[in-house]
């Protein structure tokens, strides 16, 4: 069965997410990620179940992913923050570690669009996804524009699809 059929398969019904900005400076109030997230899934018929927001620190980051992954009825974590190379960026190296199965394809892709977007400085990003407890997670940078490009070009299209796949019992 090719993704096409997969994709009806999925059908359209709600899809249940999670968001975790990862950052030192941002608050509740000034999270444009968060906002902007929460926006797009609301208008697709999506539910946002919970929201957290962190410190760059390994021990805050795995258990975010730890609480999630766990709560029911939540399929797919959204990071965003913590995925460059700066001494304090830890997110890729907690997440990365924890993940079951690892969907390569991912960082890949957003790597490729952010190259058209800021050429070479693409490479610094370390966007990851892969499967923790059954619920899938992204990992992506925490610039406004890396978090638009990689929901609008890669998650949205496939949520459905994703949250089904990870749903299948064979």
């Amino acid at each position: 069965m090719g993704a096409e059929e997969h994709r009806a398969l999925a059908g359209r019904g709600p899809v249940t997410v999670a968001i975790v900005t990862v950052s030192d400076t941002r608050t509740p109030e000034t999270d444009a990620n968060r906002q902007y997230i929460e926006a797009r899934m609301a208008e697709l018929g999506h539910v946002v179940a919970a929201y957290r927001l962190i410190k760059d620190e390994p021990d805050q980051v795995a258990a975010a992913l730890r609480e999630l992954a766990d709560m029911p009825g939540v399929q797919i974590v959204l990071f965003n923050g913590g995925t460059g190379i700066a001494p304090r960026d830890t997110t890729y190296d907690v997440i990365s570690k924890l993940l079951e199965k690892t969907l390569p394809g991912f960082g890949e892709l957003f790597r490729m669009l952010s190259y058209e977007e800021v050429g070479a400085a693409a490479m610094f990003s370390r966007a990851t996804a892969g499967v923790y407890r059954s619920t899938l997670i992204f990992s992506m940078p925490g610039s406004p524009n890396a978090v638009q490009v990689a929901l609008e070009k890669l998650i949205i299209p496939e949520i459905n699809h994703l949250a089904w796949e990870i749903a299948r019992k064979n």
